[in-house]
């Protein structure tokens, strides 16, 4: 079994920072590697931690009568683009993630978000890219009412927010650049009667 010897912080930024990592490979060999987490320190990192804890929140809004679903269109540096993605957040210190999501869906919509809770383990936190980051994030579903603004938006964000139907859901699938888990739940409402149905 591979071996971490050390972990050892190597940026100073305030959301995210880069972790290298001395390791022995499953044969004995130093290895270095290298991890992007949300930790303030190396005791904090989840391969000391092992904890789930949600660092961020992914919320899965629909309207109430099930036929559009919120997304977001985002600019992002690591491609120099615009992309489709759900309303997504960081958990702030104090907030459980259903808090998070709410507020997170009304600063970059203006949406009012009315969380379900669940019991079968579907929101409970999961890893998000773990080649790259220890990142976990809990999926928020739930239904979303009021007026779309960009009245909460950040000076940092670029983000436009959009009530979209299965035909738009279908034709953004096919043409446009989508985040990996926005692409598999819009199958899930492009395909389904019930886009909740899952959940039951």
């Amino acid at each position: 079994m591979p071996e971490i010897k050390q972990a050892t912080r190597k940026t100073e930024n305030p959301y995210v920072n880069l972790y290298e990592l001395e390791t022995k490979d499953r044969v004995g060999h130093d290895k270095h590697y290298y991890v992007a987490s949300r930790a303030k320190t190396a005791e904090d990192l989840k391969l000391s931690t092992h904890n789930e804890k949600p660092d961020g929140v992914i919320i899965y809004g629909l309207t109430p009568e099930k036929d559009k679903v919120l997304l977001v269109r985002q600019y992002r540096y690591s491609l120099d683009e615009y992309i489709y993605e759900f309303p997504a957040g960081l958990v702030d210190p104090g907030e459980n993630f259903r808090q998070a999501a709410a507020r997170e869906v009304k600063e970059e919509t203006g949406l009012t978000l009315s969380p379900l809770t669940l019991e079968n383990g579907y929101e409970r936190p999961f890893f998000t890219t773990v080649g790259m980051t220890d990142e976990c994030c809990a999926t928020v579903f739930g239904y979303v009412s009021g007026n779309l603004t960009s009245e909460g938006e950040e000076d940092t964000e670029d983000i436009e927010a959009f009530l979209v139907d299965r035909e738009e859901a279908k034709r953004i699938l096919k043409e446009e650049r989508v985040a990996i888990m926005c692409a598999y739940m819009l199958m899930h409402f492009v395909a389904d009667e019930d886009p909740f149905a899952f959940l039951k």
